[in-house]
């Protein structure tokens, strides 16, 4: 019976780290750049698109360019964003020796 006790406790305790890791992601900016800085993209810990950037020089080129610099740079951000909510997420989950837990984006 000992074991189970400690199983709950530890339960409780990955809850608990988990919560605070939720609300650190929330708070997490991350910002995605392509076409070397011409097109900045900001993204929330929720994935939410914060802001664009787009520099007046682009606005010269075609369309198609643009769109494609404006794709590059939210994958950008996206995977920077996941990055970081994988580091945070694995410092409450590294304690509880879950292996391999990654991050759902």
């Amino acid at each position: 019976m000992t074991d189970f006790s400690k199983i709950l406790e530890k339960a409780k305790e990955l809850e608990k780290k988990m919560k605070e890791s939720q609300e650190a992601i929330k708070k997490i900016e991350v910002t995605g750049n392509s076409g070397g800085d011409l097109v900045k993209v900001k993204l929330n810990g929720e994935g939410e698109m914060v802001s664009v950037e787009i520099s007046d020089q682009l606005l010269k080129e075609e369309k198609n360019i643009i769109e494609d610099l404006i794709k590059a740079a939210h994958n950008n951000a996206k995977s920077s964003l996941k990055s970081k909510t994988t580091e945070e997420i694995s410092k409450s989950a590294g304690n509880f020796g879950i292996p391999g837990f990654k991050w759902p984006l």
